[in-house]
């Protein structure tokens, strides 16, 4: 356990690395509970930058924009994962408090590293990743076991949300998608008899105070989160206790403080296997800002502050549905979604996230249902009939 330090007290300072939606609803949070926020990002009209109360408009690896935001925050946190690892070192070179640091994020920002790290905790998490193997160069091409197809070739960096990967059935389908994606480190990972998915949801303080959420149920389209349940009704309660367990131990070797998400595949056996690791708030822990007593980004804001952690006790059932840019476009026309059908529904609790152009694909916002298990699900399939979303 690192040295306990004072707490960053409300009033000061904390900054975030990314202008995205997740860092927006971070510094809500954050100001709610009276600190300031500042946000470094290059999107002069990012959805963190409108409501942030500083706004350092620079990339990622300006040293000159790091050091103003060093003198500026106390704490400093990231909302993706794919900002540089230096960019982390830096900041904690120049003083300020990084949750998490480097060597987690680097971790989860490489499926090679990631793998790696999940096969070599797996005794002692209980759980770990699918059959792989690394795909670096030709010749690896030609040592792939058959026993790994069907497969989905991934790219080792920048893939999210579906991007970067693809279901290979043979040894000629696998070469022509490494030639498709440049021949770049890919993970060739064993496609599984799936029943169904879930994350689990964890925080830990730099006491090494660990809590967890219940264990959420997703439901993906093309690859992106269309909905999250809580809690998952598919799911045991010996496998919720093993999954938490699990994650719980992730984030302790990971050495990690702040709010982390481990998705898992439970297949149609019942075994459990880890998917993969995003070091920071999460998409499927959206519910938990209307659902639970403490939501996920109020959490992060804890963390990093070095307050104690809240309580996250499930209140109520819920289910979250994204949004996407699809639901802005009717006959080919952009037109505001019809919100005022939807908010007549006791349940729904509607969060946008200040995006100006909706694009097909695009997360434009969410709506959260939270009440008695059936309410919930009908709110949210009358939701899903109003906004004319393809099931």
């Amino acid at each position: 356990m690192s040295k306990l330090l004072k707490p960053v007290l409300p009033g000061s300072y904390l900054g975030i690395l990314g202008g995205g939606q997740l860092g927006r609803m971070f510094t809500h949070a954050a100001q709610a509970m009276g600190f300031k926020v500042c946000v470094l990002d290059p999107d002069p009209s990012s959805p963190t930058g409108q409501v942030a109360d500083q706004h350092i408009q620079a990339n990622y690896d300006d040293l000159v924009a790091l050091k103003k935001m060093a003198a500026i925050c106390q704490s400093v946190s990231t909302e993706f994962e794919n900002v540089p690892a230096k960019t982390l070192d830096d900041l904690e070179a120049l003083g300020v408090y990084v949750a998490p640091t480097s060597s987690g994020v680097s971790i989860a920002q490489n499926r090679v590293a990631e793998k790696e790290f999940l096969k070599t905790w797996q005794k002692e998490a209980g759980i770990g990743p699918a059959p792989y193997c690394v795909i670096e160069s030709v010749s690896d091409l030609n040592k792939v076991p058959e026993s790994l197809f069907p497969g989905i070739l991934k790219t080792a960096r920048m893939g999210y949300d579906g991007k970067g990967q693809v279901t290979v059935h043979h040894p000629h389908e696998l070469s022509q998608a490494w030639n498709g994606f440049g021949q770049v480190v890919c993970v060739l990972e064993k496609r599984m008899n799936l029943a169904f998915e879930v994350s689990a949801l964890v925080a830990r303080g730099h006491d090494d105070e660990v809590l967890a959420y219940p264990v959420a149920q997703n439901v993906h389209k093309n690859g992106i989160l269309h909905t999250t349940t809580v809690p998952a009704p598919s799911l045991s309660a010996t496998q919720e206790e093993k999954i938490i367990g699990a994650a719980k131990e992730i984030i302790r070797r990971l050495n990690y403080v702040g709010v982390l998400c481990v998705e898992f595949f439970v297949l149609d056996g019942g075994e459990i296997v880890a998917n993969e690791i995003a070091p920071r708030p999460h998409n499927s822990g959206h519910y938990t800002q209307n659902a639970c007593i403490t939501s996920q980004f109020e959490q992060q804001v804890r963390a990093m502050a070095r307050l104690p952690l809240g309580s996250t006790e499930l209140v109520k059932p819920s289910i979250m549905l994204n949004l996407l840019g699809d639901e802005w476009f009717v006959n080919g026309q952009v037109s505001e979604p019809a919100w005022q059908e939807v908010l007549k529904l006791t349940p729904a609790k509607l969060h946008l996230y200040g995006k100006s152009e909706p694009r097909k694909g695009r997360k434009m916002g969410h709506i959260n249902f939270v009440g008695q298990s059936d309410e919930v699900q009908m709110a949210c399939e009358k939701s899903i009939q109003v906004l004319n979303i393809a099931r």
